[in-house]
């Protein structure tokens, strides 16, 4: 799913999630090829500016799909 196709909602309510958990959403500015064909977005910790998820194979691999999952796992856990 690329990005121009996920609704802005989505990435805000996701956004929020994050915030709360004490996470920063960030999005890919010039995305690549790559990038583009699912998104583009990574997870970092607030405090200790670490990458959570999206940064494995290429940075912001994550989809938005990923970074909803993982923040689910991590609300479950809190």
């Amino acid at each position: 799913m690329s990005r121009a196709s996920i609704p802005r909602s989505i990435e805000r309510r996701v956004r929020r999630v994050a915030t709360r958990l004490g996470l920063h959403l960030m999005i890919a500015a010039k995305p690549d090829k790559r990038v583009l064909a699912h998104g583009g977005y990574m997870l970092r910790d607030g405090q200790t500016m670490q990458i959570l998820l999206g940064d494995k194979v290429y940075p912001y691999c994550a989809s938005i799909d990923e970074v909803e999952a993982f923040l689910e796992a991590r609300e479950e856990k809190a």
